[in-house]
């Protein structure tokens, strides 16, 4: 294995202005792993739309100081340990996981506080010291950059659709809104388990590649702006079980009124702004006795049981664009540009 250097190229965001503020740091100090923690060399890391909020200073409540290193999801390989290491070796391909503390069991507000590319420093960089219990080995048949996809997006998905008594199977019907990074992870372990995946997009296009994916019924949102009337058809008047809900307040009215009595409706994003649509959803929620549930990516103990289905059932993650490191604003562009099919990634070395 190559010599470790002792400077790195990473970069931070100076100000909270959207690209303007990435800045690119070319010698910056390769830090020296201490007790029980890891050097990781990276070799990819992907965005997901919050690195863009972060990146505008618009991602709810919270600010950031100058100098953030961004993104909370990269893959790389283990090239020294400090003392007390046991779950890795040199050579190791590994993933940081979003949350540097949660292990398992349900969310903390230390874990929150603990998260990469937001309280704590991101994968932006070539090299990056995580803690021991912070690491997670990736499936061995996918790329640096496909595995670079996994700690956000694919943890979500898997999250809403197998974990805290969920358990979507055979026989059932999900309902994917959108094809970002988080809907189509739902919609491949969907497929796998077995169920029946509607999804919903304004392009045509994109709805064929789902359609390459496994998914069973195609809905365009231009076409059927009363989308949640088209998905009540196709399920015979039921509605579907779990509805993957990337939206938020501009989309949520319309996916109680798509999901079955007693479906789930798992909250994994905030895309849409609502237009007065929003009204009467607790009504809806009480008569139709509505599981929701707001996910909120997941633990290290969830990463491994993703990963292990990931293995055995070979899912590849979708990619749509990779980007040198040297492209890194033109990466967030086209991110925030929302022309792309799955995950948008930076080669980093």
């Amino acid at each position: 294995m190559a010599e470790i250097p002792t400077t790195q190229k990473q970069y931070r965001l100076q100000h909270f202005e959207g690209t303007h503020g990435l800045t690119l740091f070319p010698s910056e100090p390769v830090e020296t792993p201490q007790r029980k923690q890891v050097l990781v060399r990276l070799h990819a890391a992907s965005l997901n739309f919050r690195d863009i909020l972060i990146s505008r200073g618009q991602f709810g409540s919270f600010s950031f100081p100058p100098g953030l290193i961004p993104l909370s999801d990269g893959a790389g390989q283990v090239v020294a340990l400090g003392d007390e290491v046991t779950s890795f070796q040199i050579g190791d391909r590994v993933c940081g996981t979003f949350f540097e503390t949660w292990q398992d069991g349900p969310i903390t507000p230390d874990n929150v506080s603990r998260a990469l590319g937001a309280t704590v420093p991101g994968v932006l960089a070539q090299y990056r010291v995580f803690e021991e219990s912070a690491l997670i080995k990736f499936p061995s048949h996918l790329s640096y950059e496909q595995a670079s996809t996994l700690p956000c997006a694919a943890v979500t998905a898997w999250s809403a659709l197998n974990e805290n008594g969920v358990k979507a199977g055979p026989g059932e019907t999900v309902l994917i809104i959108g094809t970002g990074g988080v809907s189509l992870f739902g919609l491949q372990f969907a497929v796998r388990a077995g169920c029946q995946v509607m999804v919903l997009s304004s392009s045509d296009e994109k709805l064929k590649l789902a359609q390459s994916l496994g998914a069973s019924f195609l809905i365009n949102y231009k076409k059927h702006p009363d989308w949640e009337i088209k998905v009540r058809e196709i399920t015979n008047g039921k509605g579907v079980d779990h509805v993957l809900e990337v939206g938020g307040e501009g989309t949520l009215n319309r996916s109680l009124d798509a999901v079955r009595l007693g479906g789930h409706v798992h909250i994994i994003g905030v895309l849409a702004k609502s237009a007065g649509t929003c009204s009467g959803f607790g009504e809806k929620v009480l008569y139709s006795s509505v599981q929701m549930r707001g996910i909120y990516i997941g633990s290290r103990g969830v990463f491994e049981r993703m990963n292990k289905s990931i293995e055995i059932n070979e899912i590849k993650p979708v990619v749509d664009r990779v980007f040198d490191f040297e492209n890194v604003k033109e990466a967030f562009e086209y991110l925030a540009s929302g022309k792309h099919f799955g995950k948008v990634v930076i080669r980093i070395d």
